[in-house]
């Protein structure tokens, strides 16, 4: 209950005039980043009166730093923005203060992020922060910036311990969230003064390899010599490992065909269990002729599926296409590694370049690309139709946003794939985000023809892999 009550009407809640004080400062340091004296010295009396530590207004201090001094604040954090609904429908207010001054620490070190030149501490502190918010929201540091979850299978900072439980709806959640952390990035990525960083091993040592820098270092890569070329390899390197490691194992766990025991296995010299065999048969065996006598062969039961021959990737390089194309390279380069799989790796904007002698090796692809110009599928698909032998073993898996040149003569050269038996799968985008627009225009005919444009997350183009290789 309320405390007195003045002509009926309830006294105001302590705690929710503390909560309303921490987002009105919230909402002025995010659009002024002038202080208001009078919120701040609020704000402060409110963290004094809660025990939270005063650096939660400090804007120069890092969370990390924060978390540091007070290292129980880390569990506070995780999965701060995703609450349990509170029992018996009952709101703990006091609770919901604390909330608000740790949302306000992470929300304004991700948000206000100032202007003017970036230096590399101030890059590889924003991705900590950026980190911070995102296990807040219930996912891996990285996860929503179109890079990739950092660390293995945690995602940890340096002073926490990570968020482990599923992702929630963040497009219901935060709408938006996701590019606009990515965009953040990026514009911090374009503040820096990136050649002068490279060239300083010490500074170059400070970066956190992330898709928005991954994208300058490729659109500047033939301006980088001596030192900062090979600082900027060494990014390139760390980052396309990573992912790679992410990716091989969703790849792992989705080409393994599931064994259907129900079913006898096919009496085949491929599948005959040699080892079983003799094991079983073993008191057959003949000391005086010194012979085995086998009564009754074994086999092993086999995957009900196997993959196909072959795996055409046909990648739009255009500058709208930078994430999708790094991802499906390094994407293309797993699949490499599997047996019975002969991949195929096509690049693209308005010439066609033929990656696959480097299609194992993604940091080597990478390095052979060249972001930007205009697109023109036409070119690609030159390369591409002459590639399918067997189209029922076939599949082409087609990355662009379909803003093409010459629409309709691609449109039907991808119909004639699809008629073919090949299995051709148009993808828009594959981040680790979600974003990026596709070609209405192409959308809508590749649903007519029953082969639907995927965009999204990377795992939808594993999943759909899936379908087709198990």
């Amino acid at each position: 209950m309320s405390g007195p009550t003045i002509a009926g009407t309830p006294a105001p809640d302590p705690d929710e005039n503390r909560r309303q004080v921490l987002y009105w400062r919230l909402l002025a340091r995010l659009f002024d980043p002038e202080e208001q004296a009078g919120l701040e010295s609020a704000s402060l009396a409110v963290v004094e009166d809660i025990g939270l530590p005063a650096a939660l207004l400090d804007p120069q201090a890092s969370v990390d730093s924060v978390v540091q001094r007070h290292p129980e604040l880390a569990a506070e954090i995780d999965g701060l923005m995703t609450p349990e609904p509170d029992e018996d429908g009952v709101r703990d207010r006091a609770a919901e203060v604390r909330r608000a001054a740790l949302a306000s620490k992470v929300l304004l070190n991700v948000f206000a992020s100032g202007s003017g030149a970036v230096t590399a501490e101030q890059l590889a502190r924003w991705q900590s922060d950026a980190g911070w918010l995102e296990r807040a929201l219930g996912c891996r540091p990285g996860e929503l910036r179109g890079g990739r979850p950092r660390g293995a299978g945690g995602g940890v900072s340096p002073t926490g311990t990570g968020h482990g439980g599923p992702a929630p709806d963040l497009g219901r959640l935060v709408p938006g969230i996701g590019p606009e952390l990515g965009s953040i990035e990026a514009g911090l990525v374009r503040r820096m003064r990136l050649r002068e960083v490279l060239a300083d091993p010490a500074l170059a040592s400070r970066l956190t390899p992330s898709m928005s820098l991954i994208e300058q270092l490729l659109r500047d890569k033939d301006n980088l010599s001596g030192v900062a070329l090979a600082n900027a390899k060494a990014l390139i390197r760390r980052y396309v490992d990573e992912v790679t490691e992410v990716l091989r194992t969703q790849v792992e766990k989705a080409t393994v065909g599931e064994l259907d025991r129900s079913v006898p296995p096919k009496r085949v010299y491929r599948n005959l269990d040699l080892d079983r065999t003799v094991w079983k048969n073993l008191t057959n065996w003949d000391p005086e002729e010194e012979r085995l006598y086998v009564d009754r062969l074994y086999y092993r039961h086999t995957s009900r599926k196997t993959t196909p021959q072959r795996l055409i990737v046909v990648v739009d390089q255009s500058g709208s296409m930078v994430d999708s194309m790094v991802n499906c390279t390094i994407l293309a380069s797993v699949f490499a590694g599997l047996p019975k799989v002969d991949v195929h790796l096509i690049a693209y904007d308005t010439q066609a370049l033929d990656l696959t002698p480097w299609a194992h090796d993604p940091f080597e692809t990478l390095l052979r690309t060249k972001l930007g110009g205009g697109t023109d599928g036409t070119v690609a698909m030159a390369l591409a139709q002459p590639k399918i032998a067997e189209p029922r073993n076939t599949v082409v898996v087609w990355i662009s946003d379909f803003y093409e040149w010459r629409t309709d003569e691609l449109f039907e050269s991808m119909a004639a794939v699809h008629r073919s038996g090949a299995k051709f799968i148009p993808v828009g985008s594959v981040t680790s985000s979600g974003r990026g627009s596709v070609n209405p225009w192409f959308r809508e005919r590749f649903k007519d023809l029953g082969t639907p444009v995927i965009s999204g997350h990377i795992k939808k183009l594993v999943h759909e892999l899936k379908t087709f290789l198990t």
